[in-house]
């Protein structure tokens, strides 16, 4: 699914708005204003309602159906999208590993931040990298940390 849009440059808190909520959702940047996600029901319910709200801005948006034109096309977004969770996943991995070394309070508070991240990540994550098994064994290896401790 393409995503096709332009929001008005003024003010620019509109323009800051809809690229977060487009990272949140993971999406490939094709372009100046063409963003890019596999195509699903959920995912062409959410870029529908970005398109929407761009509408409201006083922006346009249109949302497209689209097939790349050759597989190595494809596989280059769909590795892009890789890439760019595998680095996710790996600030993940490095902060449970740091974290087994913190204080009691700390690794408790962390284990919950990383857990709900991992679940952030993994709502976006169309791709799954292997970075992403090293991550949620880091956070079950702090977990264990704390549990042997308690």
């Amino acid at each position: 699914m393409l995503l096709a849009y332009r929001i008005p440059r003024q003010p620019s808190t509109l323009r800051i708005t809809i690229w977060r909520k487009l990272d949140r959702l993971g999406v490939a940047r094709l372009g100046d204003g063409l963003v890019a996600l596999p195509a699903d029901a959920r995912t062409r319910e959410q870029l529908d309602w970005i398109a929407e709200e761009i509408g409201e801005m006083g922006g346009s948006a249109t949302v497209w159906l689209a097939v790349p034109g050759n597989a190595a096309q494809e596989r280059a977004i769909a590795e892009e999208m890789r890439r760019a969770r595998a680095a996710e996943y790996r600030a993940v991995a490095e902060q449970a590993e740091a974290a087994a070394s913190a204080r009691p309070g700390e690794r408790s508070r962390t284990i919950k931040r990383l857990q709900a991240e991992l679940r952030r990540i993994g709502r976006r994550d169309y791709f799954p990298p292997i970075e992403r098994e090293a991550a949620q064994r880091a956070v079950r290896a702090l977990v264990r940390v704390v549990e042997g401790a308690g």
